[in-house]
């Protein structure tokens, strides 16, 4: 009894202790570059904490080495709730391919707040490409071993391991092309220097509204609301190719329950607002609410997938 009532006590403490938080502006850090699709979400997100909160949330844009710079800064920042980091699908993929360079373990340095939102990449090909679905590709993939290029955003990240993943299950030999970003791979497609990539469905839709690319599956495991006659891998026979992007909050490491439960609580109150599930829906994605934990189980399979893509498939990359 006694040992009960000492931690209610204690829990009791606590809550009072960080009634009063936020009393003064959060940082939000988004480890990617001004404008881009995450830093797009990121500002929506913060505008709508900071109505809520009544107190600034000031998105801070903290780019290099496909986001481990900005990443690192948070894992080492004060646990107080102050500066918090906008995560999306590098934050695993990154530290899974390229541990050294990372220098961040996404599971043991940060205390999840909330997961935001997932959705699927989709695969395109220029409208050229001498396939028109996924079954065509592979075929041709495995007719023509190493010279269907495909490009990515850079090594390491979501659009790199996608392709890798998408060897490993189909047993293709596809040359990797890294650039820096996806806007610069996207216009070698357009332009026919490369064949295939992954992008967010948002990012290609006018590519494919045009008639400059061609749809050839989702990579979700259902059909995308933006895309409903495109496929999705499974349905094309790239079983076990599944891959999403996501977006979600962090703390660093040992940030008070308190106060990780109370953002928690505001991520979900503004993911319940009807503009808020409007201006999502529009990046094709779906709305994920809950608790800390939801996150925090997205992460660890998410990471942990990604590891063992690295040491099954054998991959270098640093």
């Amino acid at each position: 009894m006694r040992s009960l009532l000492a931690a209610l006590l204690v829990a009791s403490l606590a809550n009072a202790a960080f009634a009063d938080y936020p009393d003064r502006p959060i940082k939000l850090i988004v480890p990617f570059a001004a404008g881009a699709g995450t830093d797009a979400v990121a500002r929506f997100t913060a505008q709508k904490l900071e109505e809520q909160l009544k107190q600034p949330v000031v998105v801070e844009n903290r780019v290099g080495a496909s986001g481990a710079i900005g990443t690192q800064a948070v894992a080492l920042a004060p646990a107080d709730g102050y500066t918090l980091l906008f995560v999306a699908s590098p934050f695993t993929t990154v530290a899974a391919a390229t541990p050294l360079t990372a220098n961040y373990d996404p599971v043991r340095q940060f205390a999840p707040v909330a997961l935001i939102a997932a959705g699927p990449l989709v695969w395109i090909a220029n409208a050229q490409a001498p396939f028109g679905s996924m079954r065509e590709m592979i075929a041709y993939a495995r007719a023509n071993p190493g010279k269907l290029a495909y490009g990515s955003a850079g090594a390491g990240g979501v659009n790199h391991l996608a392709l890798e993943l998408f060897k490993n299950r189909t047993g293709t030999d596809i040359l990797h092309v890294p650039y820096k970003g996806i806007a610069p791979a996207t216009t070698d497609l357009l332009g026919g220097s490369i064949m295939t990539l992954t992008g967010t469905i948002p990012a290609v839709l006018p590519h494919l509204k045009s008639g400059k690319a061609r749809a050839l599956a989702v990579t979700g495991d259902k059909r995308s609301l933006l895309l409903p006659d495109v496929p999705t891998m499974k349905e094309t026979g790239a079983n076990g190719t599944e891959v999403y992007n996501y977006w979600g909050i962090v703390a660093p490491a040992g940030t008070p329950a308190a106060i990780v439960q109370r953002l928690n609580g505001e991520v979900q109150k503004f993911l319940a607002q009807k503009d808020v599930q409007e201006r999502l829906a529009s990046d094709g994605v779906d709305l994920t609410p809950g608790g800390p934990e939801r996150l925090a189980a997205f992460i660890a399979n998410d990471y942990n997938g990604w590891k063992r893509l690295v040491v099954d498939a054998r991959l270098k990359l640093e």
